[in-house]
């Protein structure tokens, strides 16, 4: 199993997504992490596993995410995803130089397929997206280290707004400029360099205070 699981109770599961697996697909034969866990809960003894995906990550990302295993336990982690309560945090390697040491972004976003675009506010079907993001350090290539948190969970959120303000993530093929497509290449960066570093929630149950916290051994892969 490609999923690593780093905690596991009656009602949720925690878990480590690797770069390159999808978070859920409806594409027959093509793994994913629900699938992994539901024949892992299987082969556990569980008949019908039950897997209530909460939010996602983008396939070629890496890191946290958090699973129900009932529907009541869903129903609470949903709740505070959509009230922003189920705080995420990522680190993105940039191609770019930010405009400031933090900022925000606030974008309308319109899902089109499989790729996200920005559109002037009020758009029909437009989504607002916002992110916060500060430098944790720059780089003489030309690249900066940020950590970035999300107020709202859209498709392709982080790399879509990145690349519209400049600052392309290092390996994003969807969403690079020319650029930082051919830089990537040149670096030997397959996959995006996004990183799902922290994820903080109350137990949906127990209503106990959660925190889970990694440290991307590398984006250069």
């Amino acid at each position: 199993m490609k999923t690593e699981i780093l905690y596991e109770d009656e009602t949720i599961l925690v878990i480590k997504k690797p770069a390159g697996l999808a978070t859920q697909t409806s594409k027959i034969g093509e793994p994913d992490v629900v699938s992994e866990l539901k024949k892992y809960l299987a082969e556990c003894g569980k008949k019908n596993p039950y897997i209530g995906v909460v939010h996602r990550l983008d396939q070629p990302v890496e890191g946290l995410l958090v699973f129900a295993k009932n529907k009541d336990a869903a129903a609470g982690l949903t709740k505070q995803f959509s009230g922003g309560t189920l705080n995420k945090r990522y680190y993105a390697l940039v191609c770019g130089k930010p405009f400031a040491q933090e900022g925000e972004l606030v974008d309308y976003l319109v899902k089109e397929g499989n790729l996200a675009r920005v559109v002037p506010e009020g758009t029909t079907e437009a989504k607002k997206a916002i992110l916060q993001y500060k430098v944790v350090k720059t780089m003489p290539e030309g690249l900066a280290l940020l950590d970035i948190h999300i107020d709202t969970g859209r498709f392709h959120q982080i790399r879509v707004q990145m690349s519209h303000a400049g600052m392309p993530l290092l390996g994003d093929t969807k969403y690079g400029s020319d650029a930082s497509i051919s830089f990537s290449r040149e670096v030997g960066v397959r996959q995006v360099a996004l990183y799902a570093y922290e994820l903080e929630f109350k137990h949906p149950i127990t209503k106990k205070a959660m925190h889970y916290e990694l440290k991307p051994e590398s984006f250069r892969q």
